[in-house]
């Protein structure tokens, strides 16, 4: 029986050092294969300033594996909808999105997520397993080499709850931003959780640049659990504290995403609670008219709806913006490829 190698993309940047050390190596091959590692090389072989004994070394002793292209949706506006195959077989997405400002990578944290929020497809089946923080770095690179364009912002917006995958997606910021790679700014990447009050408070020591959205979506306890069960234990009102301490504490305004359904959260009442709830927060209200999920059967309110919507919290004193429609001529919403594919 074949022997499983072990991927080498998988150690983290010591551990390839502590290897190569140990085969006599000097410190530099390290930083060498990282730059090919950033560069999506597909074998060690393409690693073409390595010598080739070391090459065929590591090729003996360690995979390369990578995920891959399954396929591409391309929208009229340009937004790219991939769906990744993994090394192990599982698929995830990755959206890629033009903007005035330069392109955004949306990337997944986990195959599958355990939240249940009613409107997203992501959930549907559950969690799989989490994702390394070198699979997430795949995902930039791979989409990155396919668009033949630079990737200059990350949202982490994808399939999955990064806070309930905290460990892998700390390495994957730190992977990301590490200057010797691909060196991304902190202030250029936005993490979005649906609300892990933990995980939010470590998260603004860990990387206070790092931007930080939460996925709100109602404006009330009870309005809000039986959309997202995630507030059964982390209750609204401790969210909103926890978030106003952190924004205090760094300075930095938080986005609160807010997905439009019709007749369910975009009431004038509705306007109301949320501008109560936010008052004098540094904050930015992004309104989402809601992509339609087959399983759920919701409505998004329409564009019309959300600028009326917005220009009523912007009166009541709260920033906010009605998130551009993109890729709705694609499998737009999140996990609606994956699903439509297995």
């Amino acid at each position: 029986m074949t022997k499983q190698l072990s991927n080498f993309k998988s150690c983290t940047r010591q551990e390839r050092k502590d290897i190569l050390k140990s085969i006599g190596q000097p410190a530099f091959r390290e930083k060498q294969i990282f730059e090919w590692i950033c560069k999506a090389v597909l074998s060690f072989d393409e690693m073409t300033n390595l010598p080739k004994d070391l090459r065929n070394s590591l090729s003996e002793s360690y995979s390369f594996e990578s995920a891959a292209v399954e396929l591409v949706q391309v929208s009229k506006d340009g937004t790219r909808k991939y769906l990744l195959k993994m090394t192990d077989g599982n698929y995830v997405e990755a959206v890629f999105m033009k903007y005035e400002y330069g392109n955004t990578l949306c990337i997944s944290t986990q195959i599958g997520c355990n939240m249940g929020c009613v409107f997203c497809a992501s959930g549907i089946g559950g969690k799989i397993r989490n994702l390394e923080g070198w699979e997430m770095l795949d995902e930039y690179l791979i989409c990155r080499k396919d668009a033949g364009e630079d990737i200059n912002h990350i949202v982490l917006m994808g399939m999955g709850e990064p806070f309930d995958n905290y460990e892998n997606v700390a390495e994957f910021l730190r992977l990301i931003h590490d200057p010797e790679g691909v060196g991304l700014s902190y202030r250029n990447i936005t993490v979005s959780t649906s609300g892990l009050i933990k995980g939010i408070k470590r998260f603004s020591e860990d990387f206070p640049q790092v931007n930080l959205a939460i996925s709100l979506h109602a404006a009330d306890q009870d309005e809000r659990q039986q959309l997202m069960p995630v507030a059964k234990s982390n209750r609204l009102e401790d969210l909103i504290a926890a978030c106003r301490e952190v924004s205090e504490k760094t300075g930095r305004r938080i986005t609160f995403e807010y997905a439009l359904i019709a007749g369910k959260n975009d009431r004038d009442e509705d306007v109301k609670k949320l501008s109560s709830l936010l008052n004098g927060m540094l904050c930015h209200v992004n309104l989402i008219p809601l992509n339609p999920v087959v399983e759920n059967g919701m409505k998004g309110s329409g564009r019309d709806a959300a600028k009326l919507f917005a220009g009523k919290l912007e009166n009541a004193g709260i920033a906010a913006t009605v998130r551009r429609s993109l890729g709705q001529d694609i499998d737009a919403a999140c996990g609606q490829l994956r699903k439509k594919h297995t």
